[in-house]
């Protein structure tokens, strides 16, 4: 069974006020508008992603909700994952090597730099500082969820708002 992940960087959010936590910081409107847009695109491929996991920072949970919704997906259903933010690219794989094996597709939201690294170790592939709001698509041919691993999954696109703007 092939199995697909969809690494999705939250999209632009507010700077750090000096008053406020990292982990507090909000989507600002134009991160709103691309992570929907970018959602509406993956729902235009006819993607639906079968589970959803998302830091618990605002910025990646919002981005989940607003590409959920795009995907027709009821966004309560997302699942937050504490580790996801500061947690290091273990985190990451902890929470893929997690997925229920009945998934053929899973979306995680997550932070920079770590997402990146991310794709990076999961596919051996060049995908450099992923920008945000940004989607890597890799796929894994029969392989369960549980062995996800380095150079496991091949690249298949990386999606960004500001390539979707130029064409």
């Amino acid at each position: 069974m092939k199995r697909t992940l969809y690494l999705v960087r939250h999209a632009k959010a507010e700077d750090r006020a000096s008053f406020q936590r990292d982990h507090d910081r909000e989507l600002v409107p134009e991160g709103i508008m691309a992570a929907a847009r970018i959602g509406r695109h993956l729902a235009d491929q006819g993607i639906k992603p079968d589970f959803l996991i998302s830091s618990t920072a605002n910025r990646a949970r919002d981005t989940g909700k607003v590409m959920a919704e795009q995907l027709h997906i009821d966004p309560e259903k997302m699942v937050l994952e504490p580790k996801l933010f500061d947690g290091g690219p273990k985190a990451y794989i902890a929470a893929i090597n997690g997925v229920d094996q009945h998934c053929g597709s899973v979306m995680l939201f997550g932070h920079n730099p770590d997402i990146s690294y991310f794709a990076e170790y999961l596919t051996h592939a060049d995908v450099g500082s992923m920008s945000k709001g940004a989607v890597a698509i890799i796929e894994f041919e029969d392989l369960d969820w549980a062995a996800v691993s380095g150079r496991t999954g091949h690249l298949i696109d990386l999606i960004s708002p500001k390539k979707m703007k130029e064409s």
